[in-house]
């Protein structure tokens, strides 16, 4: 039998979620644990593919390093890390340059700087060619850390995007641009927004899909 955390509330069924390699499963308050335990065991593979595919990613993240001569994504192209002599570091439009004799910690930090720098502008640069097409016009325009999140708008009209984002391709920043610009007009996630982002990228559902690709492949890589 597999082992799992169980969490009784006021619900109705019986849910099983996988968080950090842990199973959990809530419950609703009478339900007998014997059931539980039959229920469990019925999704046993579905819970054993789910933890498989946790410890790769882990040990991914865990092997992820980088190195003078790594190549990294930058709006869907990759581009070497170089050492360079002096003292200087950013990217020069074919590669992510950096003084020699960085530790693969050091790279890596110089790399997401660079990423920043990086990400402000190209974020800019799609507003000002999305922003007059919506009729909407920020606030602000700020660059986070965000895992998990691309993008936000607050009920102030500023935008905030993850450097992360600046890894994807073009056509997947655009959305996530447009995304967060249509949020002014509506903020939520009603058939009226869909309807806005739908007016300025009809494809913007393959968009999507690309854009989950990014943030798996991402999950295997540790960036802090």
């Amino acid at each position: 039998m597999l082992n799992y955390t169980l969490t009784r509330s006021a619900r109705k069924s019986v849910g099983i979620y996988i968080r950090n390699g842990i199973v959990e499963v809530r419950a609703p308050l009478k339900c007998p644990k014997s059931d539980i335990d039959k229920i469990v065991a019925s999704k046993e593979k579905w819970i054993t593919d789910k933890l498989a595919i946790y410890h790769e990613r882990e040990e991914s993240k865990k092997a992820f390093a980088l190195n003078y001569g790594s190549q990294i994504y930058f709006c869907g192209k990759l581009h070497s890390i170089v050492a360079r002599a002096g003292s200087r570091a950013g990217f020069d439009g074919e590669c992510f340059y950096m003084p020699p004799n960085l530790t693969p910690e050091q790279i890596k930090q110089t790399c997401i700087n660079a990423y920043r720098k990086l990400a402000k502008i190209r974020f800019t640069n799609a507003i000002v060619d999305y922003a007059p097409k919506l009729g909407v016009l920020p606030t602000a325009i700020k660059i986070n850390g965000a895992k998990t999140r691309w993008g936000s708008c607050s009920s102030k009209k500023s935008l905030n995007f993850s450097w992360r984002l600046v890894m994807a391709d073009d056509d997947v920043i655009d959305y996530v641009v447009v995304h967060e610009l249509a949020h002014i007009l509506q903020m939520n996630h009603s058939v009226k927004f869909w309807a806005v982002v739908e007016s300025v990228l009809p494809d913007y559902k393959k968009r999507q899909a690309k854009l989950k690709e990014l943030q798996k492949r991402l999950s295997a890589e540790d960036w802090g």
